[in-house]
């Protein structure tokens, strides 16, 4: 489910807050459905369970999860995530299309590989 890379230069609680992101955008945890506890995510991966509130508080401030007191953190609905996230996804959006452009990668193609994504996403 979440690896965690030791030798990536990334902080863990990154990598676990990625890891959780992308179960959820990918759908493998559905809207509203409830995370793992910080407890058993901890345990699982060997890690200081302060580490993996962090991630999870990392995760809610993107919207991406809330919490439930007394329940847990659940996986939010699409449209609970925030503008800024938005933005920042577009903008690293648009600077790794203008680095593609850059190195000679012409803009049907980029177009392309943004539709064939929205496919296979399907």
């Amino acid at each position: 489910m979440i690896e965690v890379d030791f030798r990536d230069a990334r902080p863990i609680y990154e990598q676990v807050r990625d890891g959780l992101r992308r179960l959820i955008i990918t759908g493998v945890i559905e809207a509203g459905e409830k995370l793992p506890s910080v407890r058993s995510l901890s345990a699982s991966l060997a890690i200081n369970p302060n580490t993996i509130q962090k991630a999870m508080d990392a995760l809610e401030q993107e919207g991406y999860a809330y919490s439930v007191p007394g329940r847990g953190s659940f996986a939010a609905l699409p449209t609970d995530v925030g503008e800024g996230r938005r933005r920042e996804l577009l903008k690293r959006l648009s600077a790794a299309a203008q680095e593609l452009r850059f190195l000679g990668v012409p803009e049907e193609e980029l177009i392309e590989a943004v539709r064939k994504r929205e496919e296979d996403d399907r």
